[in-house]
């Protein structure tokens, strides 16, 4: 049975030429060239085979070439399936126990020995490194990119939603689909860049060269600088089934559902409530995934609220101050029991809930990618970071963070050059956790402002010009004028606000609604008004006002990231008893509410308010895909109505099933259990090293870098100091590599 991803709203249907192969006998079909692990799911395939030492169930868990848990073999060889092309005729197996040694004929040849230098070395080819070589080409200067996927783009590949930001200068407003393709493009035009894709960087040496393992050779790289634009990789977290097939990284689910169209879960469950967490539960209620509830162990979300607002709105269960307690199953998930916590993160007896799902995503933080940047500073090379792999932001702020860092690379080279501080000063905005919540923002309908008590916080926070003509602060704030003329006091603010209230209740016909209330860095609603009736005063942080034009255009609707704007409509029902809203809609279903045609309406933060009448569903004509959905709703709610209910609020617990060991696996590519390192640190081992070398953690093939973070959780855990602690020694090479790569061997058809 087929598990793809027949239409999808954003994304469409996949396209490409079906080859066929097999698994473990059985003969199915998939498209050629997507990963061996993708066309497995495709075709209803979890389990991939079996660890040799406990024989626990292996499946994928990052589906990005980090772990080992989706080792299949291809045609008699160990791969990672996630990693690996598909291609006509592939004889494909199920890994039960170490993979048994064959027959080859030996592979004969000289020692490989091609040098290639360049300017500058960009690994990795995501937005960091690809603005970045966009930068240094504008300068004349050469670079080679070298990214371990088949195409550029980086994890803008797998994100279908509008960016946030500025849309001068990160693209903010285009969907991370969009925007890979549009620096990929730049970056094929250009003459200055060179693009090895499928090429994986292995190793710095002490030489200052680098070694690349590309589609079966292992070339060696010399350049003047090197930029590490690696991203990051996804942390786990530990818990008693977090080994079951089933239970990856959000990333990976992003991988599945938008990169190659796979209805991956029936039934999913998310740990973490960061925007990669919320995000991800978006883009599974977009892809026909149902999703059971998010847990944060905050008390409240970490991600955008706008993020966090639109999945409840939809009819997400988000449990703060919850954390998982277990996963159970029997060789996969089939259930997540998660409880409430103390100021501690202690579970609270007796709060216990549990759910079944097919599938548990974590998303419980990044960590950058940077074992390269390590060894090559070590051997002395001049050694640069963008994005990610310098410090974890959004992805817009990787967008600029590239940009800069091209610059930098370039004065670094000799070129005369300067950074506006304007730029630095965005690159630390694009950075910025959330800001302030306002609570009970107010509205307004007509050129003034109404100013309530959020107003006069503002002004405090904010002493500046404020025109009593019009009731608006200026653009600027005019902080030294006010405090040099002292015309506008607080208390001549205070004296005229029911003044400046009584302009605004003359509500007009058709009118944007603005359901952002937290201090983000975006702007896209700004550039979208024909009318320049929206604006953010000063930096990008602040709210976005709408000041009194509007013609019913929508495209402030259209435009918002944060899917937080609605536009009502007071024209249509004289007798004031219904107004029309028309909200942003991103679902398939053109024909929402059933065959009544109803559905039922939300607050700003998920609550059901009362019920609205579906009018229409309308394609939008900027080609972003995006509609606008139009419900008839109560007159009085007119201005409350921020959402839609997409499904029931289902939150009921249901029986557990007890099929997991309390004992969790830390290390999974070893299968070692968390009590064998517990035995280990009372012992009194110290060296992560001495770890490696006794119980084998890290010492498979992702060389410790799932379980490196989660063992010196161990060690706080345990009450030591992780300053005392000696990390694991970093060595080539950093990911796998085929012997056979080292020889130039004559029957590679890429010399």
């Amino acid at each position: 049975m087929s598990s793809r991803i027949l239409n999808h709203p954003i994304l469409g249907s996949r396209t490409g030429r079906k080859v066929w192969f097999s698994f473990d006998g059985r003969q199915i079909s998939a498209f050629e060239g997507e990963a061996v692990s993708s066309a497995l799911y495709a075709n209803g395939i979890r389990i991939f085979g079996h660890h040799h030492r406990d024989n626990g169930a292996q499946g994928i868990f990052c589906a990005n070439g980090q772990c080992s848990q989706c080792m299949v073999l291809v045609n008699k060889k160990p791969v990672k399936s996630c990693m690996t092309p598909l291609a006509e005729g592939m004889v494909v197996e199920s890994l039960d126990g170490l993979p048994p040694l064959t027959d080859d004929e030996p592979i004969s040849g000289d020692p490989t020995s091609d040098v290639f230098e360049t300017q500058v070395l960009i690994i990795g080819g995501g937005p960091a490194g690809l603005n970045a070589a966009l930068e240094l080409a504008s300068f004349g200067i050469k670079s080679i990119i070298c990214d371990d996927k088949g195409e550029l783009g980086g994890k803008l590949s797998l994100q279908t939603h509008n960016f946030f930001g500025s849309v001068a200068d990160c693209y903010a407003g285009t969907r991370g689909i969009d925007i890979g393709h549009i620096l990929s493009d730049k970056v094929m035009q250009s003459d200055k860049i060179d693009v090895w894709l499928d090429s994986t960087v292995v190793a710095a040496y002490w030489d200052k060269t680098f070694g690349v393992a590309k589609r079966g050779q292992m070339l060696l790289i010399k350049p003047e600088i090197v930029l590490i634009a690696t991203g990051a990789r996804e942390r786990t977290l530990v818990f008693p089934g977090s080994d079951l097939p089933g239970v990856y990284g959000a990333g990976a689910f992003q991988t599945l559902v938008n990169r190659d169209l796979i209805k991956s879960s029936d039934r999913i469950f998310i740990i973490g409530g960061g925007n990669v967490g919320l995000i991800a539960a978006y883009h599974a209620l977009q892809a026909g995934i149902d999703v059971a509830g998010l847990v944060e162990a905050l008390p409240v979300c970490g991600g955008y609220k706008v993020h966090d607002d639109k999945v409840r709105r939809l009819g997400v269960p988000v449990w703060t101050s919850h954390t998982v307690l277990r996963v159970n199953g029997h060789e996969k998930a089939e259930q997540i029991t998660i409880a409430a916590i103390d100021k501690n993160f202690k579970p609270l007896p007796g709060t216990e809930k549990t759910f079944d799902v097919d599938t548990v995503l974590v998303a419980v933080g990044l960590s950058p990618v940077n074992e390269l940047q390590t060894k090559a500073q070590e051997f002395g090379v001049k050694t640069f970071s963008a994005g990610d792999a310098e410090e974890i932001a959004e992805a817009s702020a990787a967008i600029f963070s590239g940009r800069i860092t091209g610059r930098t690379i370039a004065r670094e080279m000799g070129i005369d050059t300067t950074i506006p501080s304007e730029w630095k000063t965005l690159s630390e905005i694009l950075k910025s956790r959330p800001g302030i919540t306002w609570k009970d923002r107010p509205q307004a309908f007509t050129s003034a402002v109404i100013f309530n008590d959020y107003g006069r916080r503002i002004f405090e926070m904010n002493p500046g010009e404020f025109s009593l003509t019009t009731g608006r602060f200026s653009s600027d704030f005019g902080v030294e004028k006010s405090a040099r003329d002292g015309e506008y006091s607080l208390e001549s603010f205070m004296k005229n606000a029911e003044l400046y209230k009584t302009r605004t209740e003359r509500e007009l016909p058709v009118h944007p609604v603005i359901h952002c209330v937290q201090e983000i860095p975006c702007n896209p609603c700004t550039m979208a008004c024909p009318l320049d009736s929206i604006n953010i005063r000063g930096s990008i942080m602040g709210l976005p006002e709408f000041t009194g034009k509007c013609f019913g255009c929508g495209k402030c609707v259209l435009a918002c990231p944060g899917l937080a704007i609605t536009l009502v409509d007071i024209r249509q029902d004289p007798t004031r008893k219904t107004a029309r809203v028309t909200f942003p809609y991103e679902f398939l279903d053109d024909s929402p509410g059933g065959g009544k045609g109803v559905l039922k309406i939300t607050d700003i933060e998920g609550e059901i308010i009362g019920e609205g009448r579906v009018i229409s569903v309308v394609s939008e004509y900027r080609g972003d895909r995006r509609k606008l959905l139009t419900l008839e709703v109560p007159y009085e709610l007119r201005n409350k109505a921020a959402g839609f209910r997409l499904r029931p609020l289902d939150d009921e617990s249901v029986p557990e099933k007890t099929e997991t060991s309390d004992d969790p696996i830390v290390c999974l590519c070893e299968r070692v259990r968390k009590s064998e390192i517990v035995a280990q640190i009372r012992a009194g081992v110290m060296d992560m090293n001495q770890l490696k070398a006794t119980i084998r953690t890290g010492m498979g093939a992702c060389g410790g870098k799932t379980c490196t973070d989660q063992i010196l959780r161990i060690y706080r855990e345990e009450g030591i100091d992780i300053s005392k602690v000696t990390r694991p020694t970093v060595r080539p090479f950093i990911a796998e590599v085929h012997l056979g790569d080292f020889l130039r061997a004559e029957r590679k058809d890429n010399e």
